[in-house]
């Protein structure tokens, strides 16, 4: 099993063509992401992709604790105050977690998704 920073790093970023996309995007490295140490490997892979990305400084756990942002939404909320101003430029957000990438898009009001994602639009042949 490989962490998906670990696995597009390993089995994508060397084999694909990618054309980096006129975008701005946020990214989050989750606490597993962070540490496992790949947090600035989530940055190279995502820069790949797109011409800005935003790691919002400050904005390190995003608070879900796996689901328990489901029936906590407090902690998440609490953990994101101020996301939405960090990431006002971007058009979107990517991380390597649904239940964060859940927690992330309500409190940031920019859809979060999983970075392979990304990595699919960015290979596309045009």
């Amino acid at each position: 099993m490989y962490e998906p920073v670990e696995f597009a790093q390993k089995f994508l970023v060397g084999k694909l063509d990618f054309m980096q996309l006129p975008k701005s995007v946020a990214v989050h490295p989750t606490c597993s992401t962070r540490t496992m140490g790949l947090a600035e490997n989530l940055v190279k892979v995502v820069s790949i992709c797109a011409e800005n990305v935003v790691l919002p400084e400050g904005t390190n756990c995003c608070g879900f604790a796996g689901d328990k942002g489901f029936t906590h939404p407090e902690v998440n909320a609490s953990a994101l105050d101020g996301l939405a101003e960090l990431v006002a430029p971007c058009r979107e957000g990517y991380s390597t977690s649904r239940t964060c990438e859940s927690g992330l898009t309500l409190h940031s009001g920019k859809p979060y998704f999983n970075i392979l994602y990304l990595l699919e639009e960015s290979s596309r042949k045009r």
